[in-house]
């Protein structure tokens, strides 16, 4: 594979991934909770890196050891969210969820009531029986490897 194919390909990885998340949120109304919308993050700053890419055709090499490095850090958020799910970790205050709100201070109880955040643990939206946080997780990582290869393959791939 050459690397403009593989820039292509996790481009449109990227944007399937972003258009499927903005699906199920919006069409089939399933709320993220606020570790999902940071985890769309990778997928935005990959699209647009990957985009300035291939118009300028310049630091191909550079762009794989950067993309490798942003899923790198989408899969450890990824992971993290998934231990969460599972309860192995605690939420942290970016997760907070209603039922943490006694424990508030009377101002951020007050910026709780007018937000509604959905609990990081709560998984509403499975597909094939996994959540979305490990099936990003196992993309995340795939992707990483992918562009860490291909960034150390760079010149055999021309």
């Amino acid at each position: 594979m050459n690397n403009k194919f593989i820039l292509k390909s996790i481009l449109l990885i990227s944007i399937f991934s972003l258009l499927a998340a903005y699906f199920i949120e919006y069409i089939l109304n399933y709320k993220p909770c606020n570790l999902c919308i940071f985890e769309r993050i990778p997928y935005f700053a990959s699209s647009i890196l990957i985009i300035l890419n291939l118009y300028s055709n310049r630091f191909e090499k550079f762009t794989f050891g950067i993309l490798s490095i942003i899923f790198a850090i989408g899969a450890i958020i990824s992971f993290y969210h998934f231990g969460i799910e599972q309860g192995f970790f605690e939420e942290s205050f970016v997760c907070i969820s209603d039922d943490k709100i006694n424990n508030l201070a009377k101002e951020d109880l007050l910026k709780s009531l007018q937000k509604t955040t959905v609990s990081c643990k709560q998984v509403d939206f499975k597909l094939f029986g996994l959540s979305l946080a490990t099936i990003n997780t196992f993309l995340s990582i795939v992707l990483s490897a992918i562009s860490f290869r291909a960034f150390f393959n760079y010149e055999k791939n021309r």
